[in-house]
């Protein structure tokens, strides 16, 4: 994988290409510059949507997701994007016909959303999620998977942190000298710790 600014960059990446064929396609998508990136993790039940946390990244879009702090709540979005986020959320679970966890990853640039990648699974912003909001995620999806339903569980209103948590990947530079520390699309990221406080700027220093 790599972000590729100008044509030169395009074919010295295609003259290293091991093999391209129609079983090996390259697939290209256009990049949006300064845009925001967000993770939304949910349940569902086939019927009911319950959103367990919307993460706003730190870093822009573009940056792996296990290499990027979040925020959650977010900090900086409109209510007019939360409302399209929930929005999305509800109508993608439902439509994919989603038992349990669901992870989408969108991003924001001018406004407008976009929608990067949707995972019918749990990713790895769920243990953070079920800290930030004190509920496992996991052990609901694993009720809602064996039957149980979204409104079962009690399960009715999405959960607002009223501190800010943020999370922080955990980089390796240190041990691998050499490796190069600019971030991109390619994970680095060998784990993460987590912030709580009352404002982002403090949660982040912790």
């Amino acid at each position: 994988m790599a972000i590729i600014n100008e044509e030169s960059g395009l074919d010295k990446y295609m003259d290293s290409a091991e093999e391209i064929s129609e079983d090996k396609p390259i697939l290209i998508d256009s990049f949006l510059e300064d845009a925001i990136e967000v993770d939304v993790d949910a349940l569902c039940d086939g019927e009911t949507v319950f959103i367990a946390g919307i993460m706003e990244h730190v870093e822009e879009a573009g940056i792996h997701s296990g290499d990027s702090a979040c925020m959650l709540p977010p900090q900086t979005l409109s209510d007019k994007i939360l409302s399209e986020i929930r929005s999305a959320t509800q109508a993608l679970a439902l439509e994919l016909n989603v038992k349990g966890l669901i992870n989408i990853q969108f991003a924001i640039k001018d406004e407008t959303l976009y929608i990067l990648e949707v995972n019918p699974r749990a990713s790895r912003t769920v243990p953070f999620v079920s800290k930030a909001i004190g509920l496992s995620i996991v052990k609901y999806a694993t009720m809602i998977m064996t039957g149980k339903t979204i409104k079962e569980l009690g399960l009715t209103k999405e959960i607002i942190p009223k501190l800010v948590n943020i999370k922080e990947a955990v980089l390796p530079f240190n041990k691998f000298p050499g490796v190069d520390t600019i971030l991109g699309p390619e994970m680095r990221s060998t784990g993460e710790v987590m912030g709580i406080a009352a404002s982002a700027g403090e949660a982040y220093v912790k």
